[in-house]
């Protein structure tokens, strides 16, 4: 039994080297660990866009719709038009108001008609010919009276003919002078007043009549169309929406111990799903309060945390390659992932 036992003694030192074996390849993989490179930042988001809404700010049924969802449309390209029989027929009765309101200040600008002035020139010299004669013969009368071949009242009644004739001259003289002179001038400003306000309410109707058809702001992207031809249309109603290329935004969140790491105009990589290349962007905000990470965000570990929203607009013309809820990464430009 003692030779076993003897026999039996060393097997232990086997297991001590195992032991010790097993430390240093432990150390050695903590070593290798701790001189891997860092990992570096990531952050998850997605893509948003700011559309914008086109609607006609008054009401009426919808004739023509020129575009599909979809479809690329470039600036002043008509989208819509709504029916616009009655702005028309306002437009062209404002028109007419307005003829008639400057023919009538027209008019008062001017004296009479040339006959009308001839009418009066010729009465003129009517009464300056029977005022000569009056006084012919208020003359002829004084001689008389002075040989004492008539009375005095004969004398008197050619002086009164003869005041008469010269002051039927002067009121004619006046009355040709006033049928040369255009209309009083608070009667002329009166007038033209009415004029201006029946050119500014044609003004308005020709702007209602424009309004009736809509053109794209700008290049965009038809996002969605809300109506079709034939509806009723609301006044301020929306009836197809855009989004410009310009408009394309990424939004992410950044937990905050790593919210020092981005500032206005950061200069981000985007990276997405079919992207050929990543995409540089910049931060245009960040956020100022926390939130809890959007359920958008499919990840169990950000899920639940505390992060602040950072937005970033990609640099032209690489934002045309994003489309609105594509999910990105996001990473600080120059790092690698």
């Amino acid at each position: 039994m003692r030779s076993a036992a003897t026999q039996m003694s060393p097997r232990p030192a086997p297991a001590r080297r195992s032991f010790s074996h097993g430390l240093w390849v432990c150390a050695l993989l903590g070593l290798l660990a701790g001189c891997s490179p860092p990992q570096t930042a990531s952050w998850s988001g997605y893509a948003e866009g700011d559309y914008v809404y086109i609607a006609a700010p008054l009401a009426g049924r919808l004739d023509l719709l020129a575009v599909r969802p979809g479809q690329a449309v470039i600036k002043n390209s008509v989208l819509f038009t709504l029916d616009a029989e009655a702005e028309r027929a306002a437009s062209a009765e404002a028109a007419a108001r307005l003829a008639n309101a400057q023919a009538q200040a027209a008019n008062l600008d001017k004296g009479r008609r040339t006959d009308e002035v001839a009418v009066s020139q010729a009465q003129l010299a009517q009464a300056q010919a029977n005022a000569a004669l009056a006084q012919d013969e208020l003359a002829r009368q004084q001689q008389l009276v002075a040989r004492g071949f008539i009375s005095r009242s004969r004398l008197e009644s050619a002086s009164a003919a003869a005041s008469q004739a010269h002051a039927h001259v002067a009121e004619l003289t006046a009355a040709l002078r006033v049928a040369r002179l255009p209309a009083r001038p608070d009667e002329r400003a009166a007038t033209q007043a009415s004029a201006n306000a029946a050119a500014e309410a044609l003004r308005q109707s020709q702007w209602r009549v424009v309004q009736k058809q809509q053109t794209a702001p700008t290049d965009a992207l038809v996002s969605d169309v809300f109506f079709r031809t034939g509806e009723f249309v609301a006044a301020g109603q929306p009836v197809l929406s855009l989004l410009p290329p310009a408009n394309v935004k990424v939004r992410f969140f950044v937990p905050e111990s790593e919210l020092a790491k981005l500032k206005p105009d950061q200069s981000l990589s985007l990276s997405c799903d079919g992207c050929a290349a990543s995409i540089a962007a910049h931060v245009t905000r960040v956020a100022a309060q926390a939130e809890y990470t959007p359920p958008v965000i499919y990840s169990n570990a950000q899920r639940a945390k505390l992060v602040f929203m950072v937005e970033a607009y990609p640099d032209q013309p690489a934002r045309a390659s994003l489309r609105p809820g594509q999910p990105v990464d996001v990473r600080l430009a120059g790092s690698k992932s």
